[in-house]
């Protein structure tokens, strides 16, 4: 009967993995026979909307904030008020989890409901500290604050009456880049640059142990691995670069050495104008 044929059809959908795309089912099975690998990942959409707004929102949210608050003239937004980089800081911070919930929507198989609630949770939590450290970092710098040097060495920080008031600066930057990037999962800077690595290899070993299963990433499994693979080749450009910076060199000490975007600004390019 037609009916029969259809539900035996749908429970072998069900038994492929990753059958209808998503991060939760990037795998896509690759069977013998009249069935092949190209016509088995067109089972598996590719979510170019939800991809081109991860994207585009990155771009201009979180990678033009610091752009906008340099471009933006300084009597728009006082400098005990909040910076238009601060406001797409806060766009961010909504349009981010509210993606990643979309993409999770769309995902054949996701973890349990209590682990995800947990994951942007946390996220909110670690973009929101980020926001404020970052709002009052960014801010100093039209005081003279210099990034490329430890809080203790900056020219207007060293010397405040009393000293305790340097300590409150030093937990301000901890909330800001090590406390806030690491609840964010935002890894590609040197404080948490083990956590990028340690992702990274651990998506490549399933990837491995998933091929030899005859397990194929499906198109999105297969951009988002991409994508961490060419913010890893990036990275490492980077670091190349500014390898014999001495002045980011004593910023950084230690076998990890990822300069911050901020510090190479205060020492390269703000110093020179």
């Amino acid at each position: 009967m037609p009916s029969g044929v259809a539900m035996e059809a749908a429970a072998r959908r069900r038994q492929l993995p990753g059958a209808a795309g998503g991060p939760g089912g990037a795998f896509v099975q690759a069977r013998p026979g009249s069935v092949k690998a190209e016509e088995t990942e067109r089972t598996a959409p590719f979510h170019l909307d939800l991809w081109f707004y991860f994207t585009l929102q990155n771009w201009v949210l979180d990678f033009g904030r610091p752009i906008a608050m340099l471009v933006f003239p300084l009597q728009w937004f006082p400098l005990n008020k909040p910076s238009v980089g601060d406001y797409f800081h806060m766009a961010y911070n909504v349009i981010t989890p509210f993606l990643l919930l979309k993409l999770i929507e769309r995902s054949p198989r996701t973890l349990p409901r209590s682990i995800i609630y947990v994951s942007i949770i946390t996220f909110i939590m670690g973009a929101s500290i980020h926001l404020v450290g970052d709002s009052v970092n960014h801010r100093l710098l039209f005081s003279g604050y210099q990034h490329h040097l430890s809080v203790r060495e900056n020219p207007i920080i060293k010397n405040l009456k009393p000293e305790t008031l340097i300590d409150s600066f030093e937990l301000l930057y901890y909330y800001d880049e090590y406390l806030g990037h690491s609840m964010w999962y935002l890894v590609t800077e040197g404080q948490i640059f083990i956590l990028f690595i340690f992702t990274f290899f651990a998506m490549l070993a399933l990837v491995l142990h998933q091929k030899r299963r005859r397990l194929f990433l499906d198109s999105n499994g297969l951009f988002l691995f991409s994508s961490f693979a060419l913010t890893l080749s990036l990275v490492a450009l980077w670091v190349a670069w500014l390898w014999n910076d001495p002045v980011l060199r004593k910023k950084y000490p230690g076998v990890i050495y990822v300069p911050e975007p901020w510090a190479f600004y205060t020492l390269h390019v703000s110093s020179q104008h």
